[in-house]
């Protein structure tokens, strides 16, 4: 899924404002360059002029700043480094992690968002890239994923 989609649905799914996003990324690297502009870029539509791809590493930090905000910080732990490559799986795996979501309630997640999916299915997701089970997390899979926790958080 494009990065900027991402971005967009979380910024409704949590009511923020552009200066709330540049205040996520923050959380997670204070020193990470990233100015209400370039927030405002990145919303907007490919089509339109000012346009801006948002770039895996920003996406990043604003999946870690999200876990900071909701959970906040564990001092006994170092940081984990910020990942270079941003796949669908590590949107789901860090949007769970974020929302403090078990295994019942990504199902209902995907349930609410008329997406059923298996328990198997499921597990397929969050396995290494190199394990046999492994499943890559497609577009339709995420996209269903953000409107069920969409509805959620906003209440549906």
């Amino acid at each position: 899924m494009i990065n900027n989609d991402v971005l967009r649905s979380l910024r409704y799914m949590l009511d923020l404002g552009d200066q709330h996003v540049v205040e996520l990324v923050r959380l997670a690297d204070p020193d990470f360059p990233l100015e209400k502009d370039d927030v405002r870029a990145f919303l907007l539509r490919e089509e339109e002029p000012g346009y801006q791809a948002c770039s895996d590493a920003v996406l990043a930090h604003v999946l870690d700043g999200l876990i900071v905000h909701l959970r906040g910080r564990d001092a006994s732990v170092a940081p984990r480094p910020v990942e270079k490559r941003i796949s669908n799986n590590v949107v789901l795996k860090k949007l769970r992690v974020a929302f403090e979501l078990k295994d019942v309630d990504m199902h209902q997640v995907f349930a609410d968002a008329g997406f059923p999916v298996s328990k198997p299915e499921l597990s397929a997701l969050f396995r290494q890239p190199g394990h046999k089970n492994y499943r890559a997390c497609g577009d339709q899979l995420l996209r269903n994923f953000l409107k069920g926790l969409t509805l959620r958080v906003r209440g549906g």
